[in-house]
């Protein structure tokens, strides 16, 4: 019957003529037969199923092997013995370089057909030695997704004691050297389709064995702070974070920020990559887990690193606000980086030049997720510009983009700006930023020289100086039609609430030109 089965495979008939012989064969192997022919059908049926080189052969091998596995399920125990599958597990299947890549899914077929069988604790146990030793090979994403489906249908096979806190620290190195090697859509949404198989698997390992956890976490965190690594880890290690019970976030968190042996350089190196991991599409509670290890690092005065953190990667986190499918994790974190940073402007106008044109894209999408972004944005604008006034010619752009959305009112802002302050203290940030001056201690605020323009300063100070002048220029209406006198109006008010020593008079001094 192989013989009769294997030359219609392999014939050049039709199709449909192949498949109702085929189906005539798969009938008669239904009725009783000798161990010998049955083990000659297996084999066949392997071959086809794992070096088949067409989707229809390892299909006919798949429903040949399933016919045996329900109808002989005496011979297909013995044929799917231990010796055959650490064959299959240890040196392939096929010729040499060419060896099958369906051995796993091969494995899986067979198993629901001997989980009752003498021998099937042999497998178990087997399986449990072979997969460990599979992902301490790195397989691809495509393997140890197949790895993981495995497990995950038949959870006998996942190794126990102390080699499963091992399986599971593999299994996350293995992650972090996940790459997805094509840009084209359906290529991408396998590779998140594997990375999930993958992470999945450990949260049901985390779901019975919670003392797997913390050690999970201390390998994951071993990866993204070494500075050894020529190639930065995987953002799939994104995955692996968002099935950590968030109850234990204080308690890891705590434990980092107060490690001695943790250097600043392996800190910053960590909290850099998880920043990264805001552009991981399928995450869950990663903004979460990044603000909170950014709070920790500020209670534990780590300044020097939320500074520079902040600096290197504030742009990256605010281009995220473009797509969707991140939008709403990216601005959380881009929100507490901006109001946490209160002793500088730097964060802030680092941005300057990409917000017209994100509010520009975000009304232009006009979806749910864009108002409210684009609010919520607007409210973050305005705490900045209420910290750092005195750069009309800097904000004037951004006031432009945003002047339709709300405002929020000044108690709104000094809360959401005493909420989120690394420090209540601002001496202890004095030391790393000592060559931003606070006005004088007379209070009053000096123009910018722009070469030639001390004549030009003169006078504006002497008309601020002008109380009643100062007080009506200031109290104009928004829709005055003299552009120099709204320009004035501007920097008068940064004359009276900046609290830099000095502003530029730019913007002014533009709009004073004679035509």
């Amino acid at each position: 019957m192989d013989k009769i089965l294997e030359a219609v495979v392999m014939s050049s008939y039709p199709n449909n003529v192949k498949q109702g012989l085929v189906r005539r064969v798969i009938e008669a192997s239904k009725q009783p037969m000798d161990s010998e022919q049955c083990w000659s059908m297996l084999e066949l049926s392997t071959k086809l199923y794992l070096t088949g080189d067409t989707k229809y052969k390892r299909e006919i091998g798949k429903e040949v092997l399933e016919v045996y596995g329900h109808y002989h399920p005496e011979e297909f125990e013995e044929f799917f013995n231990v010796r055959f599958l650490l064959s299959l597990l240890q040196e392939g299947y096929g010729p040499l370089g060419k060896r099958s890549h369906y051995v796993l899914d091969y494995i899986q077929l067979g198993l629901q057909f001997v989980l009752e069988s003498p021998s099937a604790n042999s497998i178990f146990s087997l399986l449990r030695i072979e997969v460990l030793r599979k992902v301490c090979e790195r397989p691809s994403p495509k393997q140890c997704a197949k790895i993981s489906k495995l497990l995950t249908q038949h959870p006998q096979c996942i190794p126990t004691g102390k080699h499963q806190l091992l399986f599971c620290q593999q299994l996350i190195r293995c992650i972090g050297q996940f790459q997805c090697v094509s840009e084209g859509e359906e290529e991408i949404m396998e590779f998140l389709e594997q990375v999930n198989k993958v992470s999945g698997l450990l949260q049901r390992i985390w779901r019975t064995q919670t003392s797997a956890i913390l050690p999970s976490l201390k390998e994951l965190f071993t990866i993204i702070s070494s500075t050894e690594e020529q190639e930065a880890p995987s953002n799939a290690l994104a995955s692996v974070v968002q099935f950590v019970p968030l109850e234990l976030m204080d308690g890891v968190i705590r434990n980092l920020t107060n490690d001695d042996s943790i250097t600043d350089v392996q800190m910053m190196m960590a909290i850099g990559r998880m920043i990264d991991w805001v552009s991981w599409p399928l995450g869950k509670n990663i903004d979460k887990w990044i603000i909170a290890l950014l709070k920790g690092l500020a209670a534990v005065k780590k300044f020097s690193i939320l500074i520079e953190v902040t600096l290197s990667k504030i742009e990256k986190v605010f281009s995220k606000l473009l797509y969707p499918i991140v939008r709403e994790g990216a601005l959380s974190v881009l929100q507490y980086m901006l109001l946490s940073f209160q002793h500088s402007h730097e964060a802030f106008h680092l941005l300057l030049p990409h917000i017209p044109r994100l509010v520009a894209s975000l009304k232009k999408e006009d979806s749910n997720s864009a108002t409210s972004s684009l609010e919520q944005l607007a409210e973050l604008i305005h705490c900045m510009f209420f910290r750092f006034s005195g750069f009309p010619d800097l904000y004037e752009p951004v006031l432009e983009a945003v002047k339709a959305l709300p405002i929020p009112n000044e108690d709104r802002i000094k809360h959401l700006l005493g909420q989120n302050a690394w420090t209540s203290q601002k001496n202890e940030l004095a030391c790393f930023y000592p060559r931003l001056a606070s006005k004088s201690e007379t209070g009053k605020i000096g123009l910018i020289n722009l070469g030639n323009t001390c004549y030009m300063n003169s006078i504006i100070q002497s008309l601020f100086m002008a109380s009643d002048f100062r007080h009506s220029v200031l109290n104009l209406t928004e829709g005055n039609s003299q552009p120099l006198m709204t320009k004035l109006q501007w920097l008068f008010a940064f004359l009276e609430h900046s609290q830099r020593p000095a502003i530029s008079p730019e913007s002014f001094l533009s709009a004073s030109w004679p035509p």
